[in-house]
């Protein structure tokens, strides 16, 4: 099967070659922001400038249009540069893709649709004409699952709700314009996806944020007391988030591609070392050196293949046979990625860890992903353990 990466459209030939031109400069700030545990805003005005704060807003609303598998390229090459930048990209475009490409690949209709058309035209003006950044904090610490252990309740008000609860791990927390969390309504299942303006009365950001890697994604706690939240900041209808986890799951895998996109940076520091490009003392000839590299490159060029035929099975409602490769992929990038930061250690020496050579900072990063939920390493492990032993449920979330 012909990967999606050698099948790239000129569109998207055309978007990576942004994102790599942009990456540059992330690159070299990635230090300071990982040093001070700060938001790259730098970072987000270069994405803001090169117009992809609407990278996945539908064409018809303003936007570049770009698809999921669009986005997984850029996220790739995004993540070579920074990783806590391409991890925070993820949340705001998620939003976007939610609400745009993944809802019209659903195929909702009549009342749904009507609704959904309202929601989407709002907040994508906001991200196209006044450049809103959104972040995703869905996580509560009660549950593996993306549509269970939702402890945040929306009481429906005049106009709105009162949202309250505890977001964990939220990235952007002191950065996002709009935090959209996932709630339930007293009495209805559903789970809805409600956009809390940040400076809100009654939100609150909590916690100190001095992590072991990805600190410039400042994810910090949010505490909701009572905020209220218009009723036109519902951006999806009630019900399509639970559709998306049964019918859509690959959007459950897209923190992976910034992971991709860090091994390759791993493999992009450890070549230019082994060759002398960093001190000007060569090791690449030495046998040793080239056995470690050569893991290096079986280990990256497995993991990439695996994400790309995941790409190329990108479909709504699929067969539980391609989900199950999704969590396939998913543990051997977020797992792979330590793993490949470990050998370029071993390939490069110790000397390669001293600051302010990046390998340090790549190898800790990358150590950070296999927690990450809904789909972490553990998840995807006991789902592969249960896959075509025991009968499933039908949930991929």
């Amino acid at each position: 099967m012909t990967s999606s990466y050698d099948r790239r459209t000129e569109r998207q030939r055309e978007l990576v070659g942004i994102a790599s031109e942009i990456g540059a400069a992330f690159g070299k700030r990635a230090d300071r922001y990982d040093r001070d545990a700060s938001f790259p805003y730098e970072n987000f005005d270069d994405l803001r400038d090169a117009g992809f704060l609407k990278l996945a807003v539908p064409e018809r609303y303003g936007g570049l249009g770009a698809d999921f598998v669009t986005y997984a390229m850029v996220a790739e090459e995004l993540g070579r540069h920074c990783g806590s930048t391409a991890l925070t990209f993820n949340m705001h475009t998620a939003t976007c893709l939610l609400a745009g490409p993944i809802a019209d690949e659903l195929g909702l209709a009549g009342d749904e649709l009507a609704v959904l058309d309202r929601r989407r035209e709002l907040l994508f003006e906001g991200v196209v004409n006044r450049h809103q950044i959104h972040s995703q904090p869905f996580s509560e610490g009660l549950s593996g699952r993306a549509t269970t252990g939702v402890a945040t309740v929306a009481e429906p008000v005049d106009g709105g709700y009162l949202v309250s609860g505890r977001k964990i791990f939220a990235s952007l927390s002191e950065s996002a314009d709009v935090h959209n969390v996932v709630c339930l309504v007293p009495g209805d299942d559903r789970i809805r996806l409600l956009g809390v303006s940040a400076g809100a009365d009654g939100l609150t950001v909590s916690g100190d944020w001095d992590p072991l890697g990805m600190r410039g994604t400042v994810s910090k706690t949010l505490l909701l007391d009572e905020v209220f939240v218009p009723a036109e900041q519902e951006w999806i209808p009630p019900g399509m988030f639970d559709q998306v986890a049964a019918r859509y799951p690959w959007f459950y895998m897209t923190l992976s591609f910034a992971y991709l996109g860090l091994m390759r940076a791993v493999l992009d520091f450890t070549s230019s070392y082994l060759r002398g490009e960093v001190d000007g003392s060569a090791r690449g000839h030495l046998p040793q050196k080239q056995h470690v590299w050569a893991e290096m490159t079986m280990l990256y060029d497995r993991t990439r293949a695996l994400t790309y035929d995941v790409l190329d099975r990108v479909r709504v409602d699929p067969h539980p046979d391609d989900v199950k490769l999704a969590w396939s992929s998913m543990v051997t990038t977020m797992e792979g990625a330590p793993d490949l930061a470990s050998m370029a250690i071993r390939a490069c020496g110790g000397r390669s860890l001293l600051r302010p050579l990046p390998l340090e900072r790549l190898y800790r990063d990358a150590r950070c992903g296999a927690t990450m939920l809904p789909w972490s390493v553990e998840v995807c492990l006991e789902r592969l353990g249960q896959h075509g032993l025991v009968e499933s449920d039908g949930s991929f979330a």
